[in-house]
């Protein structure tokens, strides 16, 4: 079981982790949504795409930005469609 935590608190929890390029990707399923707040960030990754990121906030405490996805990933990066990355101090636990 994988867990990302930030601020004490598990923000994801799941055993379907996915990997690439040394980053775990945890299901969109398994977020405690009353965390994130959608970002208004973009970034663009030339091998897998355009990234979209998600604000943390736990006890009036902002990480910005710390989560990110992929919402149409390049062909290379299709397994990780529908799933969210950490990073900004959010700590993963394998």
């Amino acid at each position: 079981m994988a867990r990302a935590i930030w601020n004490g608190r598990t923000i994801a929890e799941s055993d379907r982790i996915v990997e690439m390029d040394g980053t775990v990707f945890f299901p969109e399923s398994s977020l405690q949504r009353e965390y994130f707040r959608t970002s208004s960030t973009t970034s663009t990754d030339p091998a897998n795409g355009l990234k979209r990121y998600l604000t943390v906030v736990i006890d009036g405490q902002d990480n910005q930005d710390a989560a990110w996805y992929y919402p149409d990933p390049k062909p290379m990066a299709r397994k990780v469609k529908g799933h969210i990355a950490f990073w900004r101090g959010v700590e993963v636990e394998k």
